[in-house]
Formats: C-alpha cells, sequence, structure tokens
C-alpha cells in the first residue's frame, strides 16, 4: 500500500468512504485510510466547519474519530495530508448493516411480480442510499477494504438491484422519520453463519477451525478449482454430445419438428423424472402447441414458466427466448414482436437436470400474457398448464460437484465483515439460516458467538441485532421438512430470548410453501421497520 502513496501523494480512503455516503447521526464516527507513514492527516466536517487531525501510523494506516450532528445534509468532508480529497454529498442518518443469504440479497427486480406498481410509482427517496458488497472471501487474515463499490441513492434508474427487504424498511424508516437511511449490504445466497464468524470468534468450535484451515491453501483451492471446471467441462461436454435432441436432422426445438411419437405428459407428474425408481439427470425434452388468435398474432407477449429444477433453455417456434442457470428464479421470457403467428405455435423446453429430481414447480404461472404481462390487469393470457409431449434427451449421471469455497469457515467475514469495522453502524439486520437448517442443533450457540464476535470487533457491546425469523416453506405432506423447518425457528427465538438487545422479527407467516424466497418483503420490510422506530425513539429519549 506505501509503494503506492509516494510523498506528497493524496491520502487513500476505503471504498466505503466516498461521496454519497450516510454517516451514523449523534455520535462520534470513523474515518479511516491510508497515507505516507508519519504524515498529519486533516479533516475538515462541514457541518460544523471544525478540523480534526492525527498522524498516520508507521505503517501508513491512519484513522480519527469526528463528531456528527442530528440528521441533516448534504455536506462534505475534506481529507488531506497536503493535497486535498473532497467527499461531497454527505448525508447524516441512520446507518444499518444488513446481512445473511438470499433472502436479504434478493433484488426489488425479483418482487415485481407483486410489487410493480408501487416499484414504478414510488422509488425516489434519493435521502436513501445503498452500498452493495460484491461476493469475496479470504481464509488468510481480515481485510481493510471493498474494493469497487460505491454508494447509491434509492432513485427509479437505481433502485432494481437494491435488496428488496432494504428497499421496503429503508422506504418505511424515512417516509415516517424523514432521517436520511444508509444501507449496507453485505450478504451472499446460500451462506452460512460460520462463514460470517471470525477466526476468534469460532474458538469454541474446533470442527470449523480445523475447516477453515484446510483451505488457507492457495495452491491447494486453485488445484481444486482447476479439477473441477475439467470436469464440469467434461460433463457438459458429454451432455451436449449425448442429447439427440441438438444433433437430429431436424432438431427437436424446431417449429416443424415432427414430435408424434413423443410420449404425453403433465408437466407435474413425477413419471418423466425417473426410471421407476432412481432419478434421471441429464436433458429432458418437453414440446406445447397452443394456440394463437389473429389478435395476438405478432404481438410482444411474456412468457411464465414458473420454477424448474434445475436449469432450463426456452424456444418458441424454433427461436430460442431465453434461458436460466439454476432452479429459484421465476422463468420469464420475453416473446419478441413478430413471433408468434395466427393459429398453432410451438413452445419447447430442454430441462437440465444436474443431481437432485428434475420438476416443474407447482402452483406457480405457467401461462403466455400479453400486454405488460400482468394477468391481474386482466389482460389476455394462453394457459400451459396440462398435457405435454414429453422425450428423453440424454441420460447423465449427477454432474460433478463444486466446492463453494466461500461457504467454509471466517472466509465471508475476512473478506465482507472485516473491511467494514471502522465504520460506524447503527444496528444489524440479519436473514440468515436456510442453509444450518441441518445443523439446527448447533444454530443456536453459532449465531449467539457471531453476534458477541461482531459487538466486540465493533467496540460496541449492545449493538441491535435483528434476527429475521425464517419463512414457512415446504410441501405440507413433506413432515419432515416442516419439523426441522420449526425446530430452527425456535432456535432463532432462543437466540433472542437469552441475548440482550436482540429482537427476532416475525415472519414465518409471510411464507410459500413452494418458494424458498418468498415475495413479500413489504410487509416484512414495514415489521423490520417497526422495530427500528423503536430504537430510534428510545435513542432519542436518551
Amino acid at each position: 500500500m506505501l509503494c503506492l502513496l509516494p510523498l506528497g501523494a493524496k491520502v487513500k480512503l476505503p471504498a466505503i468512504i466516498g461521496n454519497d455516503m450516510v454517516l451514523q447521526q449523534n455520535t462520534n464516527v470513523n474515518l479511516s485510510g491510508w497515507a505516507t507513514r508519519s504524515r498529519k492527516i486533516t479533516v475538515r466536517t462541514s457541518w460544523d466547519n471544525k478540523n480534526y487531525t492525527t498522524t498516520s501510523a508507521s505503517d501508513g494506516t491512519w484513522k480519527i474519530q469526528v463528531q456528527t450532528p442530528s440528521a441533516g445534509g448534504p455536506y462534505t468532508i475534506t481529507i488531506s495530508d497536503g493535497e486535498p480529497v473532497t467527499l461531497t454529498n454527505v448525508l447524516i442518518g441512520e446507518v444499518w448493516l444488513c446481512s445473511g443469504q438470499s433472502n436479504m440479497e434478493l433484488p426489488v427486480s425479483r418482487v415485481t411480480d407483486r410489487f410493480r406498481d408501487e416499484i414504478s410509482t414510488d422509488s425516489n427517496y434519493p435521502m436513501v442510499r445503498y452500498i452493495k458488497t460484491p461476493l469475496l472471501y479470504n481464509f488468510h487474515a481480515p481485510q481493510a477494504d471493498i474494493p469497487g463499490i460505491s454508494w447509491q441513492a434509492m432513485t427509479p434508474e437505481n433502485v432494481m438491484p437494491f435488496s428488496a427487504l432494504a428497499y421496503f424498511f429503508a422506504k418505511d424508516v424515512y417516509q415516517k422519520t424523514k432521517v436520511p437511511v444508509g444501507i449496507i449490504n453485505s450478504s451472499v445466497g446460500g451462506s452460512p453463519v460460520e462463514a460470517w464468524t471470525s477466526e476468534g470468534g469460532l474458538k469454541p468450535f474446533p470442527f470449523y477451525l480445523n475447516e477453515k484451515r484446510i483451505y488457507e491453501s492457495d495452491d491447494l483451492m486453485e488445484s481444486m478449482k482447476k479439477e473441477e471446471r475439467k470436469k464440469s467441462h467434461a460433463w457438459n461436454v458429454a451432455l451436449f454430445q449425448g442429447d439427440k435432441g441438438m444433433h437430429e436432422a431436424t432438431p427437436w426445438y424446431a417449429a416443424d419438428y415432427d414430435d408424434s411419437n413423443w410420449t404425453e405428459t403433465d408437466l407435474f407428474t413425477s413419471g418423466w423424472a425417473t426410471n421407476g425408481l432412481n432419478t434421471v439427470n441429464g436433458s429432458h425434452w418437453f414440446r406445447k402447441d397452443f394456440q394463437v388468435s389473429a389478435q395476438q398474432a405478432g404481438e410482444k407477449a411474456t412468457l411464465r414458466l414458473g420454477c424448474i429444477v434445475d436449469a432450463d433453455s426456452v424456444y418458441v417456434n424454433g427461436t430460442f427466448v431465453g434461458t436460466v442457470s439454476y432452479q429459484y428464479p421465476p422463468r420469464i421470457y420475453t416473446i419478441p414482436a413478430g413471433l408468434l403467428k395466427a393459429g398453432k405455435n410451438t413452445i419447447t423446453i430442454r430441462l437440465f437436470s444436474y443431481g437432485g429430481r428434475p420438476q416443474f414447480v407447482k402452483e406457480k404461472p405457467y401461462k403466455i400474457l400479453f400486454g405488460k404481462g400482468q394477468p391481474e390487469k386482466g389482460e389476455s393470457e394462453i394457459n400451459l398448464e396440462g398435457s405435454w409431449k414429453y422425450h428423453l434427451g440424454a441420460p447423465m449421471p449427477a454432474a460433478p460437484g463444486q466446492t463453494a469455497f466461500h461457504y467454509k469457515p471466517t472466509g465471508l467475514y475476512n473478506a465482507m465483515i472485516a473491511p467494514l469495522l471502522n465504520y460506524t453502524v447503527s444496528g444489524v439486520i440479519w436473514y440468515q439460516g436456510e442453509s444450518n437448517v441441518s445443523r439446527r442443533n448447533e444454530y443456536k450457540d453459532l449465531l449467539t458467538a457471531m453476534i458477541s464476535d461482531w459487538r466486540q470487533r465493533w467496540n460496541k457491546s449492545d449493538m441491535p441485532f435483528y434476527i429475521i425469523e425464517l419463512a414457512d416453506f415446504l410441501s405440507p405432506t413433506d413432515k419432515g421438512g416442516r419439523t426441522a423447518w420449526a425446530e430452527f425457528r425456535k432456535a432463532q427465538a432462543e437466540v433472542a430470548d437469552t441475548n440482550k438487545n436482540v429482537t427476532l422479527i416475525k415472519n414465518s407467516d409471510l411464507g410459500e410453501w413452494n418458494d424458498i424466497h418468498p415475495l413479500d418483503k413489504k410487509t416484512l420490510g414495514q415489521r423490520v421497520a417497526a422495530a427500528i422506530l423503536i430504537e430510534m425513539n428510545t435513542k432519542n429519549r436518551k
């Protein structure tokens, strides 16, 4: 770092300290960075026109605390070791760290089915600022910076990548208080709690420390990645070579392909997915003819294919219209204008199964929508449920596994939490646990250790934690799975009951049995906002 900072160079700041940021109100906040060694650093804040000074250490690092006022802005902050750096459009308000796994990460764009009108008309809140950390992990040591991140205002142009939960609770808090809100979203889909805990925090759990030590070798990880890429490539080559549907003179997705000898099936039956006993992985093909009226012909339309396990490529009248590479996202594909014709049309699905039971998720939309693709608006639609033609493409063994290094203990903490420790936050909103359900017996202790760990490292022993209860999930017929999830929710409640200033946010009633990512992040966001407002009122009374 010092090699990049010759004598007379500007100070270097961590990426989270920049233009458009929100600083915590009514407290001493940390500003930090790097400079040449033993340099005088001056910070000037426009809200009080006050200078704060410090001297960089022998390694060039520096940190200084500045006093923030009550909510307001925008302000400027000038930081100098001789050549000034000025930060602009800085707000003072309430800053919240949002962390966990995919239900925290889930973007606004994924909930437009339910909240399209609100998102399109009520997303202009420039006093709400948001920053999302990229996926990073490190098994060597806590890192000092998260490069490439920047603060974004909540505007219609920026809002779609925002966390949906953060969008709803931050907007609600701002509407009711007019206090600027800063959201730091450091979350990773599928991540377990131990990945977010420091090495010191995991000392009571030697199993996880020993697992972490396995991955301290960069050479080992690189060799594993290389070998797994080779295996994955070989599997995909074999899949393609063995799939007759891609190699016959008339490919199976062609509009004029003769599928008269294919088997009739319903998408939601399970017979096509097995050989009578065991799951059949590889590729499965489905075709369906449907009628389009003269009025609908030529129109742009939206194809909805629910959710598919695991992946799919989709064709309409022989033209490729979209693909999704994993099971969770809703399949929403655009049929371009001019592709549909009056009379008979054909849709073809090439489904890929990697290792589990292939399926089409029930009680999701399977239809073609005309207009803006909003059935609630009474627009015309074509139902695609019912009978389809089916043919097995390439039966395959399960796809080779890929090591999720970023799920290993301490990796996410070192790269995605440690660089934030100098940044003052009001508290933490934690939505995580789906990946720990199978180890629910240890979750209370693991999460309690993580909370204690973060509080110690932020030097804030009473830092508020809001734990989002896992939403209801799984089929009513899956008694064992539902019992496991219920037991996990009890563990979450016990953490809230046995730790000071930890609040459980009710969420089990907002679930969808067939979707691990329930859409109603608005009600949940409002519940989080209500809890935060209680915290804000308590601080104001003090």
